[in-house]
């Protein structure tokens, strides 16, 4: 198949942008040329370029086209029409089903034909998420855009980016691209992929951008190397390698040496600093500690060995560290508690108030959280208090990603107890998936109220998440809540929690009441809130591979709120239902409900008792005494939560309900029997849906036969 090389080249654009770009050019490229065949397509994105290569279809296939006309006996004036649109005589019709047929062949059309076509339209409505204007034309690109090179196995594909009195930048394709800006100016000829790829790196430019990325890891793990340090401390930055990799096209691996006057800043303000204004990587010792030593990636090998371009680098560090140290010490002179009354100023969210607001409420849900983790409340309600006061400080204004490490700085700069200032620390936690649990008793309640809070109030006021959406983190704050309820067993009913948020925001009054629904919105929000919970744990269930049905059966059974409760309910189902016992008995469980909810259409409900009267063969009655038992002694094992044994006890009801259905009738010609052995089906049935709904449990449903 023919090789089809596509270049976009331009002006330095963002790296946070060019893979998206490069991506959205192979889909549009697609798109517009979904008549040919495209195979192997692969694509190229760096500072000053995107690019696609694939193969394509020689052209697309010739075909037999039919179109139907206007009924037989329409007016000649709508014939002609529909012939005039096609540029067809009167000659190509003929009849078929009483209307005008027009069958026309078209020929084949060379690939390069339809690219050529394409291209253009698809470039003019590319997709960037910001895009610039420059010169006297229309067209737009995220910066100016300054060749295009388009081949079809090493022939240019002709095309104009002009349009009507537009002369598009007077950008055509051709067959022309550039090198390195410094190291290889100035544009040259091509007439393949491969010599565009090799063009490209004899020009001091590496056009695969996972290369370069690949290339900096490992120049930083070499480096890690030669200065004793742990390989993994720099190069585990997996977010600003990605970064860098589009910031360079020919990239050099530099290290300096942080001033050892900045060492005795703390270290999470050092690397934020590097990190986010310099783009550095910083490398920690062998005993965790931030190391003088930092790496950064240079565009171009310097004859000097890169060491004015350190000097440079280091220079800049030291007044970028110089600033960080003047909010550290700045910071330090007042103290957070002073800081409490600056957070009614900064708007949380319009409809939930300010983040004074927030943290009133925060407050008054540890009240509640921390006794469930032997949190001492004093302690928890002061780092509640304290724990989002360095919103308002000098750093954190400087570097959001420091919320909570500076408040824990200050606070201990304060002489507040250590307890309080790692709770103030950790209350965001966990931010994701590999982010630490906090386990201290006050670091947990906080944590978990900030993340209760934060769910009930956007419930509240109806911004929930959505399958497109969840602006504002919602199910990453409830899997944090699941994690640290699982990770620290704890025994936590949250309906009261979430309902206590509830009476705390209707007893606001007048100007203090910042979360503004009615008591018939807050009425359902506890349930609504636990059930968004749950989800998130079941969803949770599945990535672990562990049977989230089950999960959904045990909730929809009788709605815990006290998750480690119905994670254990919930395994003590799915081990039953392991066995051949479980296995059995939810078949039969689904004969019965299906029996039951067909007959109940009729002349239902049967939640009688069975009377004793009404037994009559030796299966029924057999069924009716184990079920009183199950009923008795299952009951007394679940109120004690001691629900492996509970379940185990249910599993005897297998047996008599298998004889039961083998031998006797349902629906006997008796009314009165076939009541009473409904009614003995509808105990059995609920004596199963009070522990799980096994209907919500998956595999193949029986059907029930009366």
């Amino acid at each position: 198949m023919p090789e089809l090389l596509l270049e976009l080249l331009s002006e330095e654009i963002p790296a946070p942008m060019q893979a998206r770009a490069a991506e959205d050019l192979a889909r549009l490229v697609a798109g517009a040329l979904e008549k040919l065949v495209i195979a192997n397509a692969r694509t190229f994105h760096g500072p000053r370029r995107i690019a696609l290569l694939a193969n394509v279809a020689a052209e697309q296939p010739g075909q037999t086209v039919r179109e139907r006309g206007p009924r037989i006996g329409a007016p000649e004036a709508a014939v002609l029409g529909f012939l005039r649109k096609h540029g067809q005589g009167r000659d190509a019709l003929r009849q078929e089903g009483g209307y005008w047929l027009l069958e026309r062949s078209l020929p084949a059309v060379p690939a390069a034909v339809l690219i050529g076509a394409a291209l253009p339209d698809l470039l003019r409505r590319f997709p960037w998420p910001k895009s610039m204007r420059w010169g006297a034309s229309s067209f737009t690109w995220v910066r100016p855009l300054r060749r295009i090179l388009c081949l079809l196995d090493g022939t240019i594909v002709p095309f104009s980016l002009a349009e009507g009195n537009d002369d598009g930048h007077g950008l055509v394709s051709g067959n022309l691209t550039e090198g390195h800006r410094f190291h290889a100016p100035g544009a040259f000829a091509i007439a393949s992929a491969s010599d565009w790829e090799g063009g490209l790196r004899q020009r001091k430019v590496i056009a695969d951008a996972s290369e370069r990325r690949i290339r900096i890891a490992a120049r930083l793990a070499r480096l890690a190397t030669e200065h004793d340090l742990p390989r993994e401390s720099a190069a585990g930055d997996t977010n600003l390698l990605d970064e860098v990799a589009g910031l360079a096209e020919w990239p050099v691996v530099l290290t300096g040496t942080i001033d050892e006057s900045f060492m005795d800043l703390p270290p999470e303000v050092m690397r934020v600093t590097m990190r986010v204004n310099q783009r550095y990587f910083t490398f920690s010792d062998r005993n965790g500690s931030l190391s003088r030593t930092f790496a950064f990636v240079a565009n171009i090998e310097a004859a000097d060995g890169g060491a004015a371009i350190i000097a440079g680098n280091e220079r800049v560090l030291r007044a970028r560290l110089a600033d960080a140290r003047h909010f550290w010490d700045q910071d330090r002179r007042m103290r957070l508690e002073a800081r409490l009354p600056r957070l009614e100023g900064v708007t949380f969210h319009a409809r939930l108030g300010s983040q004074g607001a927030r943290v009133r409420r925060i407050v008054d849900l540890v009240r509640v959280i921390a006794p469930a983790g032997s949190a001492p409340p004093e302690l928890a309600v002061r780092a509640a208090q304290l724990a989002k006061a360095d919103l308002v400080s000098g750093m954190v204004g400087e570097f959001p990603e420091l919320q909570g490490v500076m408040g824990s700085y200050y606070a201990a700069n304060d002489g507040e107890p250590e307890s309080v200032a790692a709770a103030i620390r950790e209350h965001y936690a966990p931010k994701g998936p590999d982010d630490a649990v906090p386990t201290a008793p006050v670091s947990v309640a906080v944590a978990l109220a900030d993340k209760l809070d934060l769910i009930s109030g956007f419930f509240a006021i109806d911004e929930k998440p959505t399958g497109s959406g969840d602006p504002f983190g919602l199910r990453r704050a409830a899997l944090g809540i699941i994690r640290i309820v699982r990770t620290n067993a704890l025994r936590l009913d949250l309906l009261p929690v979430i309902r206590r948020w509830c009476a705390f925001v209707l007893e606001e009054r007048g100007e203090e009441r910042t979360v503004r629904p009615g008591p018939a919105a807050l009425a359902t929000l506890p349930e609504q809130v636990l059930a968004f919970i749950v989800e998130r744990l079941r969803v949770a269930l599945r990535a672990e591979g562990a049977r989230h049905d089950v999960l959904a059966a045990v909730f929809a059974a009788g709605r815990d709120d006290d998750l480690l409760r119905l994670l254990a309910r919930a395994e003590a189902v799915a081990t039953l239902l392991a066995g051949r016992d479980g296995a059995d008995l939810l078949t039969l469980y689904r004969r019965a409900a299906n029996i039951l909810r067909i007959e109940e259409r009729k002349d239902g409900p049967f939640n009688g008792e069975p009377e004793e009267a009404h037994l009559r063969e030796p299966e029924e009655k057999a069924l009716a005494q184990e079920l009183l038992g199950v009923q008795r002694e299952a009951g007394a094992l679940l109120a004690e939560e001691r629900f492996g044994p509970a379940l185990t006890r249910l599993a005897r009801l297998r047996l008599p309900l298998d004889a039961f259905f083998d031998r006797v009738t349902v629906n006997a010609l008796e009314p009165e029997l076939r009541r009473n052995r409904l009614n003995l089906l509808n105990g059995v049935r609920d004596m199963i849906d009070g522990i799980a709904d096994f209907s919500q449990i998956e595999g193949r449903e029986e059907e029930g036969r009366a």
